[in-house]
């Protein structure tokens, strides 16, 4: 797609697209289609509703979005255009915004219009109704002077969002460890951030042996991959860490239910994958280093077993209770090995960790659990910006026994069906090495799932922009 700017609506495309608030619906239409109205029986303006009109040749397509929107809101809205009314569109677009609509709503807007070319089709032989808009031209009129700046951060933000979509939607025999080590090679040679991959031998040199386990039962190679992202005028060094199991079937555990879903167990990799890159291709004045333990859970001889006891990088013994409580136990060797090596201001990991975010919280918002309120109440605020919320769980220390093990160190599960995900984050922060700006974020129930977008459950790229803008704020 082509962005361009313009101040006329006059300008020769196809289609005009005009978004409209209910509250001056009269008024604007007054003043973008002189000498048009439109009654108010057949659109007033209402949210989530559209109106198509043809006026002296030209196609018009008002976009209803209700007395306000916000950014969540009005990207869904505009990537409707494209995905469900993909007839209307041919060659050429023009976006007619009113200066009621801020520069955080008209990004959103031509975020939500790029994704709406995204569809899941990718092994289709015939391809269905599926356009080519890689050459869409997309006229933007609005008085803002920076405007080319909305635009190219639209396109980026865009971007990578699909890349988080991909990674979560494409299957586990294309999506392997090696794909997504693969994959972040290829981004950091485009956007200018370093990659390194620990292969297995490597892995065992540096002391990776929770996330070795893992990996036994599997005949796909694991990979920890570490992504260094430098600026200059860098401040502030964030670090991120992704969980990354490709497949998971729970191992010797297995799982009795819902395995199809489970390529989307990498959903926390995406997300950190798609955030680097969109760090780097944007240049931000921050310091970044993503790490992503990359695994397949899987079952064969070689498979580790519940009740063995594991090393871990942090020097911790460990009790696995649960094979398919899997991966807190990567997560627990890409966090110390991060804290280890590099000296990070914040540290966050992001993962679709457990079953009990959802039970707490169902499909609205991710579970947040931190040691430092500056950093929960930072995440907080800008999950509520970016529209990906989040939303804190205890760290009370009492938790912390429940995954006492008289064996070894500590325990993987505590076996219990109650606060899940509150003491999986307690296992998390055993090997932090008392950080003292941690955050981790179940995404469990929002990395996945239904959409008005896909007819089966889909990714969602979740914590894309929820960690821009938390990088953004502390800038």
């Amino acid at each position: 797609m082509q962005f361009k700017i313009h101040t006329n609506s006059s300008e020769n495309s196809s289609l005009l697209i005009i978004p409209l608030f209910s509250t001056d619906l009269e008024g604007i239409l007054k003043n973008k289609l002189p000498g048009y109205s439109v009654n108010a029986s057949l659109f007033s303006g209402k949210k989530d509703t559209s109106y198509q009109l043809e006026v002296n040749g030209r196609l018009i397509l008002l976009i209803g979005l209700g007395e306000k929107t916000d950014v969540a809101s009005i990207e869904k809205s505009f990537r409707r255009v494209l995905s469900k009314n993909k007839e209307l569109v041919d060659n050429s677009v023009l976006i007619d915004f009113s200066d009621d609509f801020s520069a955080e709503l008209i990004e959103s807007a031509l975020i939500g219009f790029q994704l709406g070319e995204y569809h899941l089709g990718f092994f289709k032989q015939k391809k269905e109704s599926q356009k080519d808009f890689s050459n869409l031209e997309i006229t933007v009129l609005h008085s803002l002077p920076y405007l080319d700046k909305i635009l190219d951060r639209a396109a980026k933000i865009a971007t990578a969002k699909t890349e988080g979509f991909k990674l979560v939607d494409l299957p586990p025999n294309v999506v392997t460890p090696e794909y997504l080590a693969n994959w972040a090679e290829k981004q950091g040679a485009e956007h200018g951030f370093s990659v390194t991959v620990f292969n297995e031998d490597k892995a065992k040199e540096a002391g990776l042996d929770a996330f070795l386990a893992v990996a036994r039962g599997s005949a796909k190679a694991p990979k920890f991959i570490i992504m260094e992202y430098r600026n200059p005028d860098a401040k502030t060094h964030l670090g991120l860490v992704g969980k990354g199991v490709t497949f998971d079937t729970g191992g010797l555990n297995i799982k009795t239910q819902g395995m199809v879903y489970m390529k989307s167990d990498m959903g926390g990799a995406a997300a950190v994958l798609a955030t680097t890159q969109l760090i780097a291709a944007l240049k931000l004045p921050i310091n970044l280093t993503a790490i992503v333990p990359a695994v397949e859970n899987s079952v064969d001889k070689d498979a580790y077993l519940p009740s063995e006891i594991i090393g871990s990088h942090a020097g911790l013994s460990i009790e696995v209770i649960d094979t398919d409580a899997e991966g807190r136990l990567i997560l627990a060797d890409g966090l110390s090995y991060l804290v280890k090596n590099y000296q990070v201001d914040h540290l966050v990991d992001v993962a679709t960790l457990t079953g009990s975010s959802v039970g707490t919280f169902g499909y609205e918002c991710g579970a947040l659990f931190s040691n430092s309120d500056l950093i929960s109440d930072a995440l907080r605020e800008a999950g509520m910006q970016s529209g990906e919320k989040l939303w804190p769980l205890p760290m009370w220390e009492s938790y912390r026994s429940e995954m006492d093990s008289e064996i070894a160190d500590i325990k993987n599960y505590n076996g219990k069906p109650i606060a899940g995900a509150i003491t999986a984050a307690k296992f998390l922060e055993a090997f932090i090495h008392e950080h003292p700006s941690w955050a981790h974020l179940d995404i469990a129930g929002v990395a996945f799932g239904d959409s008005e977008f896909a007819k089966t459950k889909s990714g969602t790229a979740f914590g894309v922009q929820l960690l821009l803008k938390f990088i953004e704020n502390q800038l």
